[in-house]
């Protein structure tokens, strides 16, 4: 798995399968199901640490291949696997502005829905009008924004098993100059700031409420810290990132190190936003 996740970790799947249409997602999904199968759907994983272990059971990769994109005036509509920052640049070659914030998130449509991906001040919930899903039973359903439950990386989709299909979102029209700029700019500010040149799951922690973990992190003086090929970024805090052939163990030993000591240090438990699947 470590080929597939964006953190270079992990133990391999017992079985991959990468569908390239919806209808293959759905076949997919129904044989595991009538098999008494295991199944873990994943996307681009960039948001993934998985176990040295690797997963037992099936795991379904929702790939770019799943993840055509069709713009219909302000209206943009993509399948689940389509890469965020791909969709962010179709917005942008048809001037279409609301996107921007998503220029440099490297997941796919499917994962920003079900964590209201955001970054600079915006959110999927921001721009998002309906979400096609699979639910438990097997049956298609579209729920409108309002019905997402949107809120801070938060969803109704992992709450209840739900698998999104393709994504409805509204734009409005812009500048195209304007659009670029902004994109740039916001770029910039994610390669200044974010160990980008490190293979990682992006940021660690959810921001506690009144609170940064990066800040609290830092004051704590972990900056810098290791475990194994695991470390607390020294150019952001809230990443940790692989530094030397890191094991899945090596992060999460690191996770519970900096939760406990900026529990001890500030009373405020740290919550991941990474998700650690697999085999314990």
């Amino acid at each position: 798995m470590k080929n597939h996740t964006s953190f270079k970790i992990g133990g391999p799947a017992d079985i991959m399968i990468i569908p390239g249409n919806e209808k293959e997602l759905i076949e997919g999904i129904k044989i595991c199901k009538d098999n008494n199968i295991n199944y873990y759907i994943m996307g681009n994983g960039s948001n993934l640490l998985v176990s040295d272990k690797g997963i037992e059971g099936v795991v379904i990769k929702i790939s770019e291949e799943f993840g055509d994109i069709v713009v219909n005036d302000t209206t943009i509509k993509a399948e689940s696997g389509a890469l965020l920052t791909v969709v962010s640049k179709k917005a942008l070659k048809n001037s279409l502005t609301g996107l921007e914030f998503a220029s440099g998130i490297p997941g796919s449509i499917g994962g920003a829905i079900t964590m209201n991906a955001g970054a600079y001040g915006g959110e999927m919930k921001d721009i998002v009008t309906k979400v096609r899903c699979l639910n438990s039973d097997g049956n298609i359903v579209e729920y409108s924004n309002e019905e997402m439950k949107f809120r801070y990386r938060k969803s109704r989709v992992e709450e209840e098993g739900l698998i999104v299909l393709s994504v409805e979102m509204e734009l409005e029209k812009g500048d195209y100059k304007t659009i670029e700029e902004r994109m740039r700019e916001l770029t910039e500010k994610r390669t200044s700031k974010q160990p980008l040149h490190l293979p990682s799951a992006g940021s660690t922690f959810k921001r506690p409420e009144g609170y940064f973990a990066g800040k609290l992190i830092d004051d704590s003086g972990l900056r810098g810290i290791r475990h194994g090929g695991a470390q607390v970024s020294e150019k952001h805090c809230g990443f940790i990132v692989n530094i030397d052939k890191a094991t899945s163990e090596d992060v999460r030993t690191l996770i519970r190190t900096v939760q406990k000591i900026v529990k001890d240090n500030y009373g405020v438990e740290l919550e991941t936003e990474l998700k650690i699947i697999g085999r314990e």
